[in-house]
């Protein structure tokens, strides 16, 4: 059963994109909350909602915080979206309509280069190096499954957009709250190569990844059906792979075991980035085509851009950024020799 407890709301903070930050009182405890406007509404103090409080109490990573089900106050007049007949979170009691990008065209190969990637935090180096090496290159970013499903809930998206990083923003399956809803992966590539006219598209996952510890169960896993869906379109495809210097567990130092178990499972062939100076953390798999490039790590750091991951500064987990780095700089290498 679901987790949810009801209190009214103490505080209420102006949304920021589509949440807002609030706290809320449940048996005279003041817990933080977040609402997702776009769904449930704006709140406001006073306001009587219904909170899911399961990724609080069980003290997840990225479960600091309540989540807003219901705003019995203010919160039951939502009209949907006019025409929209597609369900996202479908069967759900938070499913809801949308309009969504596909169309009958199908246009292969796809010009498009697609560069996939394991954790939200690869995103921003990623896209910061694209733009150096390929600055007048359409970039957009394909928000899949295996984290965060709301894409309103990436601060790193925004800025990226506020800054022209990236090109637009799109949610594909499950994820919704992109500037377009795709209904699958797939859909979302060919619609940034053919409708939108990206140069490139990085693929990965919303902030907040899941995992269970083992080499299958985690959310990064997602890279294997994101880069056979490119394929699949034809599109040159890159993995920027999940390396880590800083990590305490053993089995993501160097190449992250999920990394490598995608490159092992992988169909057909692809590019696999690797930074100038950490060659000796490659996998090797000789199927793949490994490029190597510079990671300029303090021209990163000089940008003002998220720099740090898992609570791990730059300087603690330098081969996580510089592997994301020199994926963006390869990526812009594949639109070039196209």
């Amino acid at each position: 059963m679901l987790s949810l407890r009801r209190g009214p709301v103490v505080e209420a903070r102006e949304p920021s994109g589509s949440f807002q930050q609030l706290e809320v009182e449940l048996d005279g405890e003041r817990r933080p909350a977040l609402a997702d406007t776009a769904l449930v509404g704006p709140a406001e103090v006073g306001d009587e909602v219904i909170v899911n409080v399961a990724a609080r109490d069980l003290g997840l990573g990225s479960g600091g915080f309540d989540v807003v089900h219901v705003n019995l106050s203010r919160g039951l007049d939502g009209a949907g979206v006019a025409g929209a007949h597609v369900m996202k979170l479908n069967y759900t009691s938070l499913q809801h309509a949308v309009l969504t990008v596909e169309g009958d065209a199908l246009t292969l190969p796809l010009a498009a280069a697609v560069g996939v990637f394991f954790l939200h935090g690869q995103l921003a180096p990623a896209a910061w190096a694209f733009q150096q090496a390929a600055p007048h290159a359409r970039l957009g970013y394909v928000q899949t499954v295996g984290g965060a499903l709301p894409g309103g809930l990436s601060d790193t998206v925004r800025e990226l957009k506020s800054r022209g990083l990236i090109d637009g923003h799109l949610s594909a399956g499950q994820v919704y709250g992109g500037d377009g809803e795709a209904i699958s992966t797939v859909g979302a590539i060919h619609h940034a190569g053919h409708d939108l006219g990206w140069d490139a598209a990085l693929c990965g996952p919303g902030p907040g990844i899941l995992g269970s510890g083992s080499r299958l169960g985690h959310g990064g896993m997602v890279a294997l059906d994101t880069a056979h869906a490119a394929l699949a379109l034809g599109a040159p495809t890159l993995i920027v792979p999940r390396m880590s210097s800083g990590d305490d567990r053993a089995r993501h130092r160097g190449l992250s075991h999920h990394a490598g178990t995608v490159l092992s499972l992988l169909l057909e062939p692809v590019v696999v980035a690797l930074p100038e100076g950490w060659e000796e953390h490659g996998a090797g798999d000789e199927r793949h085509d490994w490029r190597c490039a510079p990671a300029d790590l303090e021209g990163y750091r000089a940008s003002g851009l998220p720099a740090t991951t898992m609570g791990r500064a730059l300087d603690e987990d330098a081969l996580f950024f510089a592997a994301a780095l020199a994926g963006g700089l390869v990526l812009a290498g594949m639109i070039e020799a196209q």
